[in-house]
């Protein structure tokens, strides 16, 4: 009993959050403004010059997977597969833009994302070459609905468009999902720039996010559970934003345009863990090129 009571004690006392709920994006604005006697209120958010919204996953210091049991395959056969993904990603590049990263920005920052991996050099540059010379492929994104009606975006490069749709049909049927026209109005494409997020506080990083011109800033974790910033902003921001990061000496980890939820959905474990089933299962499809999710565990 005694333990129960120091447990409490301990309890009430924890430091307040930014946020009421834990998440990879950013909810409505009104969520996130604390109370003024908030020891963690920055003055300068009184500003009337502009606002910058705080996800709550900056506060939630975990990885939305974390709560799930299984774990992907041995790290070779994920890696393997991500350097694939990366040539499938300089193929829709340079199909967009052409092959020349000085004059295409979104293959720019692809070739740094597959720096940052080490990609060999002669796969990134066999890729290009693969890619110039490819026959014409078509790419689509699928529109999806999955466990705990989660939405889901699915990118896709084929040769074959009746295949693709087939099989991602059949492993959406298979892991609780189904086709859902209109799921893409609930996303917005937004430019990312993430850096590593080892001893940087919440104020900190709404600082960095001032300074560097950014919207919003995110709290998530890479492939390998260590902590990484995301700072959201405009399309046409990514290149000044990540200058902006660079001069205030922080390192880049990756810098390029995703797709942002407007809204989450919040699953509980059981169906977090279908949730991750399923995105494995269609990250395992030879066509699948990314996929971006509006999840957010419970807390």
């Amino acid at each position: 009993m005694a333990g129960a009571a120091v447990l409490k004690a301990l309890w009430t006392l924890r430091p307040r959050t930014l946020a009421a709920s834990s998440g990879r994006f950013p909810a409505p604005l009104e969520c996130f403004l604390p109370p003024a006697s908030s020891v963690l209120y920055p003055p300068w958010r009184t500003s009337p010059v502009r606002t910058l919204q705080l996800c709550s996953a900056l506060c939630a210091g975990h990885n939305k997977w974390s709560k799930v049991k299984h774990i992907k395959g041995p790290k070779d056969e994920a890696r393997g597969r991500m350097f694939m993904k990366f040539g499938m990603m300089i193929k829709i590049a340079v199909k967009e833009g052409g092959s020349n990263p000085d004059t295409n920005i979104n293959l720019a920052h692809i070739l740094e994302q597959c720096r940052s991996k080490n990609m060999p050099k002669a796969s990134v540059e066999a890729a290009i070459k693969s890619a110039e010379k490819a026959k014409p492929a078509s790419q689509h994104m699928f529109e999806a609905r999955g466990p705990g009606g989660c939405l889901l975006l699915i990118e896709v490069l084929t040769d074959n468009n009746s295949r693709s749709h087939q099989e991602i049909k059949r492993l959406l049927n298979k892991n609780g999902g189904m086709l859902s026209e209109g799921a893409r109005h609930n996303f917005n494409r937004r430019g990312v720039v993430a850096v590593p997020g080892h001893n940087i506080s919440t104020e900190r990083a709404l600082e960095l996010a001032i300074e560097a011109g950014a919207e919003d800033v995110q709290e998530t974790e890479d492939e390998e559970e260590q902590p990484l910033l995301q700072f959201i902003c405009d399309l046409t921001d990514v290149r000044k934003v990540r200058g902006s990061l660079e001069e205030l000496g922080m390192q880049i980890t990756s810098a390029g345009l995703e797709f942002v939820p407007r809204t989450l959905s919040s699953l509980d474990q059981d169906k977090l863990g279908a949730a991750s089933t399923l995105i494995e299962a269609l990250n395992d499809c030879p066509d699948v090129v990314r996929i971006w999710d509006n999840i957010q565990a419970d807390s």
